[in-house]
């Protein structure tokens, strides 16, 4: 058997016996996708109700990372589902193709602020996650203006 395929089936099995376990409406650490812009997303909780989420966005146009801190509050009587609000910042390097669609934006480089309101479901019975968010941003070095369209659904598998 090739090492490739072992490694993948060792992973999956691992990943069967987490989901097992991970049948709660908490989790410690989640991975997974969100909608828009198109990013990988990582959530993981420092404890109850403080939790970080890293963001990286990539496209022929260049890439974003994101670092937040967010507090995560029960929303109502629904088993699992929280609101958080939080904060932190952004890095983003653009490329040439970018700077050419944006000529006035010549400056390759984003550094700013974020800020993020949402909603976070953890499925009980289920490893994952579900949420919704808006997160709106001001680009301190660089370009300066403010990008209110940034956020989204994010579906993750939880830890």
């Amino acid at each position: 058997m090739k090492p490739f395929l072992l490694t993948g089936i060792l992973a999956f099995l691992l990943l069967q016996v987490n989901a097992q376990q991970n049948t709660g409406s908490d989790y410690k650490t989640a991975i997974g996708v969100k909608v828009y812009p198109g990013a990988v997303t990582v959530k993981h909780f420092l404890s109850e109700g403080k939790a970080i989420e890293g963001i990286g966005y990539l496209t022929s146009d260049g890439f974003r990372i994101t670092g937040l801190y967010e507090l995560h509050n029960d929303l109502g009587e629904v088993e699992g589902l929280k609101w958080y609000v939080g904060g932190g910042g952004h890095l983003g390097i653009w490329s040439d193709a970018w700077k050419n669609k944006y000529p006035t934006r010549q400056d390759g480089m984003a550094i700013g602020v974020d800020g993020i309101l949402g909603l976070d479901y953890k499925i009980k019975g289920a490893p994952l996650n579900l949420s919704f968010d808006w997160q709106p941003s001001f680009n301190l070095i660089g370009y300066n203006y403010f990008e209110g369209g940034w956020g989204g659904l994010a579906v993750r598998y939880t830890f």
